[in-house]
């Protein structure tokens, strides 16, 4: 069995692919930079005994970080855990991707996992999407070629930005609006940042598009923010919750230690 780590700004994704790469479960802890490697052992620990199954199945890990000061303990708690480190998604790995970037090392692990998995499932050009803390969006051309693309703030980083900033308006969380049009200060906050989120998106991908005249694109979206807006785009968005897993799956297989 495969275990394979996702760690973001605000949240750490636990998955654990069984040996045909089917996911068992999907968990998710907070990210917590001030763990040590004995909680963060306990934690996944927990995660097993919740799910039911065993960390003693486990024959490999890999480790997907874009948060550096956590990476460390990390993998000291991988290797108490599991018996081995685990493979670390970074300069050295082979990727499948030809990245078109002057600075290769800046590109983040979960957005090299993002590409390589939208590679497995759709034909480029491919647009990504990962709304998380912040929204990136990669652009993949054929010839497995990563182009580059746009970094934003993530939605609840906007709407905790708009609450700080503004003494009248409230904390809240991200919904899907009642209508366009807000009748209170909180339905118009989120129809704000929902449709205004989505336009954004749209408008994106309609000047990536005018870049590839005559080509077909595919979108596709993932993270925890996703399923909210997706649906309030006018563009043609494939929602998938598992894409940066299996992308974390198919970097494990194509670097796997040869069996003796």
């Amino acid at each position: 069995m495969l275990l394979a780590i996702d760690v973001g700004n605000s949240t750490t994704s636990v998955g654990l692919f069984d040996g045909e790469g089917t996911l068992c479960f999907l968990a998710s802890l907070d990210t917590d930079s001030r763990k040590t490697a004995d909680q963060i052992s306990v934690d996944l620990m927990n995660l097993f005994t919740l799910y039911g199954y065993s960390h003693t199945a486990v024959n490999g890990a890999i480790l997907c970080s874009v948060v550096p000061p956590l990476n460390f303990m990390m993998e000291k708690a991988l290797t108490r855990l599991l018996g081995g480190p685990p493979m670390v998604v970074g300069p050295g790995l082979r990727t499948g991707l030809n990245i078109r970037l002057p600075i290769q090392a800046q590109m983040g692990a979960d957005i090299v996992a993002d590409a390589v998995a939208a590679l497995e499932r759709f034909q480029p050009p491919i647009i990504t999407i990962d709304m998380g803390t912040a929204t990136t969006i990669g652009v993949i051309t054929r010839g497995r070629t990563y182009e580059g693309g746009l970094l934003l703030p993530g939605v609840q980083v906007s709407l905790e930005a708009l609450s700080r900033r503004a003494a009248q308006l409230p904390d809240i969380s991200l919904q899907h609006p009642k209508a366009l049009i807000g009748k209170s200060t909180e339905d118009c906050m989120r129809s704000g940042i929902v449709y205004g989120t989505a336009g954004m998106l749209d408008g994106i991908i309609d000047r990536i598009r005018e870049e590839f005249p005559g080509q077909e694109l595919s979108v596709v979206a993932t993270g925890g923010n996703a399923p909210v807006i997706v649906r309030y785009c006018r563009n043609s968005i494939v929602y998938d919750k598992y894409l940066l897993m299996n992308g974390l799956w198919t970097l494990y297989q194509r670097n796997r230690p040869a069996r003796v």
